[in-house]
């Protein structure tokens, strides 16, 4: 999952979110220099990340894109999942998916200072292009897929697979809707084991 799924997953509690965004910036054992509800967000990060990626429904999505992104399969569909939540978000939550982005932006940018270098570089771009709210589009999808494919090391083809998204769009839609609720429920429950 992306990053409008991880704050989605995070429930109304504040430093759980700020938490789960920042997760893939903070490497091994670095979460402990966090708040201990942040350091929460990042654990539920990871929790959701590996679910997610040995999920079977994902792993069916993942095939179909193998065969020409191979390992950056994965990182497409969380891409493509985030595009179905934001498309069907009505479903999921009862605000507007405009004023749940825009609370999420004024979430982050009030703990700027709790978050790490790359997410402070990084956010400015994100609420200038609107990433989360954009998702929904395919022409949202795209600018982020050539946003990534700029940043790996190898040729990725990233840029290109938002065809596959155009001609499986209802496979895709449909493994999403089996899938999230089952993430949903694993999310909630990680959660209730914190408090525990």
């Amino acid at each position: 999952m992306n990053f409008l799924a991880h704050l989605y997953l995070s429930g109304n509690d504040p430093e759980l979110a700020i938490g789960n965004f920042i997760a893939d910036f903070i490497k091994g054992a670095g979460f402990e220099n966090f708040p201990p509800k942040i350091q929460q967000g990042i654990l539920l990060h990871r929790a959701i990340d590996e679910f997610t990626d040995n999920h079977p429904i994902v792993l069916q999505s993942k095939k179909r894109l193998q065969p020409i992104y191979r390992h950056y399969s994965g990182v497409i569909v969380d891409i493509y999942y985030d595009h179905f939540l934001a498309l069907d978000w009505e479903k999921f939550h009862t605000k507007s998916l405009r004023v749940y982005v825009n609370e999420q932006y004024s979430l982050l940018q009030s703990n700027f200072d709790k978050l790490p270098l790359p997410t402070q570089k990084m956010l400015p771009f994100m609420i200038q292009h609107d990433w989360l709210y954009n998702y929904q589009y395919l022409d949202g999808i795209q600018r982020v897929m050539k946003g990534m494919a700029s940043r790996t090391k190898f040729n990725s083809k990233m840029e290109q697979s938002v065809k596959e998204l155009k001609f499986y769009h209802e496979e895709f839609r449909a493994e999403f809707h089996l899938f999230f609720p089952e993430l949903i429920e694993f999310s909630n429950q990680t959660i209730k084991s914190f408090r525990a």
